[in-house]
């Protein structure tokens, strides 16, 4: 699940439009291997300190499109329990 401090941030329609443009842009597919993507990745991660700067947060320098595998690459390989993905929002949630 998105932390706490998060949860209005990925909920603000700033944060769905810039979302949403980003992955028109990238033609809806992951970045590293050219798969259908399904998260968008802060590279920097987001931290209570970061979230109200929309220079980390909204800024597209700092983006990346990432399929469902890429990603738990990204965050260390098997990141979840079997049965369990992060969603486009980082939740973690049933398959």
């Amino acid at each position: 699940m998105a932390q706490e401090w998060a949860k209005a941030f990925y909920k603000s329609k700033a944060w769905q439009k810039c979302r949403a443009a980003y992955i028109q842009s990238v033609f809806g597919l992951c970045e590293r291997c050219g798969r259908p993507g399904v998260i968008v990745h802060h590279k920097e991660k987001l931290t209570p300190v970061n979230i109200n700067d929309p220079n980390v947060t909204l800024n597209w320098d700092n983006l990346e499109y990432l399929c469902q595998d890429c990603h738990n690459r990204e965050h260390g390989g098997a990141s979840t329990a079997e049965g369990l993905v992060f969603d486009g929002e980082g939740n973690l949630v049933e398959v």
